[in-house]
């Protein structure tokens, strides 16, 4: 067993300093405590990895953008290095950390499509298609999104997928009552979305009620 002359304690495995000082340890080596994290490495090593590339493409993307002049789109008069810069920093500290171990795949694909529907509005107003995208994108990935969670509350069986069913639910509807309200034309396709809104909450309903209202009562505190 090693110890510390420092500190005047033993210390047992394979350390090669003092865990209160810092010093060399002398004596002899024994079996180590813990197995090696191998795996773990290999994970921080390529996390790193990645880290690297999305910062080297950020620095990269602005020098030549701000210091070379170099338009991608050259009829706008956009700094097109600030958009690659945000979805690569979101990308990097806002969607990867989503996929970790025990989170739930609807908390994960609610939390992405939302993080990514806001990401590409911001684009869409700097390139100049907001509309397309409010009219158009926005309202099929929602809808894509209901049914996805819609399945996933169907076949949870611990209940926590209803919640993201809830939620996704209440933004198929907001955006009729918003154009309703503004005395605006909603467009098709919200309108069809509001009603697969409506169609797949009285799928739940019948399905699974009293998740449902179990759900309601827990968020509500009622």
């Amino acid at each position: 067993m090693k110890n510390c002359p420092y500190c005047k304690i033993e210390v047992g495995g394979n350390l090669k300093k003092c865990p209160l000082c810092q010093s060399n340890l002398i004596g002899e080596d024994e079996r180590p405590y813990f197995p090696k994290q191998t795996t773990l490495k290999i994970q921080s090593f390529f996390y790193k990895v990645q880290l690297f590339i999305v910062w080297t493409i950020v620095i990269a993307s602005l020098g030549v953008d701000f210091l070379f002049h170099f338009k991608v789109w050259p009829s706008l008069n956009v700094h097109w290095s600030l958009i690659v810069a945000m979805w690569l920093i979101v990308f990097e500290f806002g969607i990867i950390r989503l996929f970790k171990r025990g989170i739930s795949s609807s908390r994960i694909m609610t939390l992405f499509v939302f993080i990514v529907l806001g990401m590409f509005s911001v684009t869409a107003y700097y390139v100049g298609h907001l509309w397309f995208a409010a009219a158009w994108v926005a309202p099929i990935v929602v809808m894509g999104t209901l049914i996805a969670n819609y399945v996933l509350a169907m076949l949870d069986k611990s209940g926590n997928a209803m919640i993201y069913l809830l939620t996704n639910l209440v933004v198929g509807i907001v955006p009729y009552i918003v154009f309703y309200f503004s005395e605006r034309d909603c467009p098709v396709t919200w309108i069809v979305c509001l009603m697969v809104s409506v169609i797949l909450f009285v799928g739940a309903i019948i399905f699974k009620g009293r998740e449902v209202v179990g759900e309601i009562q827990r968020r509500l505190s009622v």
